[in-house]
């Protein structure tokens, strides 16, 4: 395995849940994941996101490292649109992503998320150099 990914092998996992914003974005559980970063001196390295429908909430994982260096991170959530699950030409999604994507230094990963049936939305998690 080349270095590079080998980095990036995690088998530590962290789960958080909330609600939703008023907006439809994670609010202050993006806060809450980075402090959890800073506090445990951890090396983040994957999200995953799931909306449950039936509860309103949220449940975040955080995939980490606690046998390298930390590095702080923050988490940006952007609406993409409605859901358009009848077409096979995701190209217009793939053109927002590159924008969201654009407007972010140091991306990570990122996660997709849909709430209230049909609100597609973004989870960027990028790397705050200094």
């Amino acid at each position: 395995m080349s270095h590079h990914i080998a980095r990036q092998v995690h088998e530590k996992f962290k789960v958080f849940t909330g609600e939703l914003d008023s907006d439809g974005t994670i609010g202050k559980l993006a806060g809450e994941v980075a402090a959890f970063v800073n506090a445990s001196k951890i090396a983040p390295k994957s999200i995953g996101i799931v909306f449950l429908e039936s509860s309103k909430h949220l449940l975040f994982t955080l995939g980490y490292r606690d046998d390298e260096e930390s590095y702080p991170i923050s988490l940006h959530c952007v609406h993409l649109g409605k859901v358009e699950s009848k077409t096979h030409d995701f190209q217009e999604l793939e053109k927002k992503l590159n924008a969201v994507s654009s407007k972010h230094r140091n991306v990570i990963c990122h996660e997709l998320y849909v709430a209230d049936g049909h609100s597609l939305n973004a989870v960027i998690m990028t790397h705050e150099a200094s």
